[in-house]
């Protein structure tokens, strides 16, 4: 793995969207195959070939720990790249923390290897979108609902949404700026996005997202997602979340989706409950090791 090297710049960015392809069609994942931007890229390779790349994000989660992706190229795997690049990572932050999306066992291996341990889980759970009772929301008075406005609740949405995921590692640090950049996403749909008004002001949110078709994953056809729900903590405990989430699964259901996802933390016992309730269960989960 001498031949492995960080760069700031991304000069082989074609290549490395061939291996992310690569690996998308044997795992499932990743979701997008154009590189990341900003933070360092260490790409591995072997005999002029690209076997390996990952992304280190130095701009670091809410909580300022540095969060890296590695992929190693399926026709290159058990060669000892990834455990190349695991080392690398750790020896240039100690403190850093590593993403094994769909829990994959190449990356158990590592970890059991190097010592590293688990110390997060991120559920993707699922339901079926036929025969499910997804109910009329039931809204407390003086609780309205609406859908958002690009341009006029940026702010007052990720106001909302700093204050309900204060502790959450990625959502919490959600900018105006972000989500504006956001609204030029081909997938952003505002009729897929709802606000919650009391009083003129607004107390939560419930943004969906829907996927394009993935041949290796949900059968192949397009899926809906529970993409974030967020309640203020002044308004929390009156049912207002399961109002917001109900919203959504609905607006998806009426356009067509056969299956809809949710990501939810492994310890959020509580919230794992009610999805459950809605009809939920446990598709696959996603990994964070630490040393």
């Amino acid at each position: 793995m001498s031949n492995a090297r960080w760069s700031e710049q991304l000069d082989e960015a074609g290549r490395v969207r061939e291996l992310l392809r690569a690996a998308r069609e044997a795992d499932g994942r990743p979701e997008e195959v154009e590189p990341p931007s900003g933070g360092l890229h260490l790409l591995a390779h072997e005999d002029g070939a690209l076997v390996g790349y990952t992304h280190l994000d130095t701009s670091g989660d809410s909580f300022g720990r540095q969060v890296a992706e590695l992929v190693v190229h399926p026709d290159h795997r058990r060669r000892g790249h990834g455990t190349a690049m695991t080392r690398a990572l750790f020896a240039r932050d100690g403190e850093l923390r590593v993403w094994a999306h769909g829990d994959h066992p190449g990356a158990a291996r590592i970890a059991s290897k190097l010592g590293l341990q688990r110390a997060r889980e991120l559920l993707v759970l699922s339901a079926e979108v036929d025969g499910q009772e997804w109910p009329e929301p039931t809204l407390a008075e003086g609780v309205s609902l609406r859908t958002f406005e690009p341009g006029r609740d940026e702010q007052a949405m990720v106001a909302v949404n700093a204050r309900a995921f204060d502790w959450h590692p990625e959502q919490g640090a959600l900018t105006v700026d972000e989500v504006r950049e956001t609204e030029r996403e081909p997938w952003f749909d505002a009729d897929g996005f709802f606000l919650a008004e009391r009083d003129g002001e607004i107390i939560g949110f419930h943004w969906t997202k829907v996927h394009p078709p993935n041949p290796t994953r949900f059968g192949g056809e397009p899926v809906g997602e529970v993409y974030v729900v967020g309640v203020d903590p002044g308004a929390q405990g009156g049912g207002l979340g399961k109002a917001l989430t109900l919203a959504g699964l609905r607006y998806l259901r009426e356009r067509g989706l056969k299956q809809v996802i949710l990501y939810v933390e492994g310890d959020n016992a509580p919230a794992v409950a009610v999805y459950t309730k809605l009809g939920f269960q446990r598709y696959e989960v996603d990994v964070q090791y630490s040393r």
